[in-house]
């Protein structure tokens, strides 16, 4: 089994996941913190729903350097584009993923502000702990805002108290 088969089960499973997590995101949310330090809920979940944008750019560029790279509009539309946009962004970064070789996988990868190195190894260790790590631990976080807006969490490894998933 190649390194992008034994990525893609996990990838298709937490996409699922994910998918399943940014269906429940109120329309009427979107500014709802739950700290002054926190990220408002719309924002959170444009980011959640973007994040595979980032697995993609790990796989495909030899590097980022964020003092240069253009940020996206982070403004929480509807439900509806948030899944559109995130359902166009899995798919790219499926294909990518599922098209590259253990080569490939193997290269460096860095992420950088300017000519300070924030992360620098292996494109497979940076995709797993910059992208993927990093969209499960946002994804969390909705899951909080869900329950502290006293929304439906859903059972994503198992039964939520609000999923009974068929048990």
């Amino acid at each position: 089994m190649t390194i992008s088969e034994t990525l893609l089960l996990d990838f298709d499973a937490e996409m699922s996941n994910t998918r399943t997590t940014l269906e429940r995101i109120p329309e009427d949310a979107p500014s709802f913190k739950p700290h002054a330090k926190s990220m408002p809920f719309g924002r959170l979940a444009v980011h959640v729903s973007r994040l595979p944008n980032f697995g993609t750019m790990i796989l495909s560029t030899p590097y980022l350097d964020m003092a240069t790279a253009p940020l996206p509009s982070m403004t929480f539309e509807s439900r509806a584009k948030l899944l559109t946009d995130f359902d166009a962004a899995a798919a790219e970064a499926r294909a990518c993923l599922a098209g590259a070789t253990n080569e490939q996988l193997q290269q460096n990868w860095k992420l950088s502000w300017g000519d300070k190195t924030i992360a620098e190894g292996p494109r497979c260790l940076l995709y797993r702990t910059m992208f993927f790590n990093h969209l499960i631990h946002h994804r969390a976080q909705l899951g909080v805002y869900l329950r502290l807006n006293d929304l439906p969490v859903p059972g994503l490894y198992g039964p939520s108290a609000d999923d009974s998933m068929g048990f």
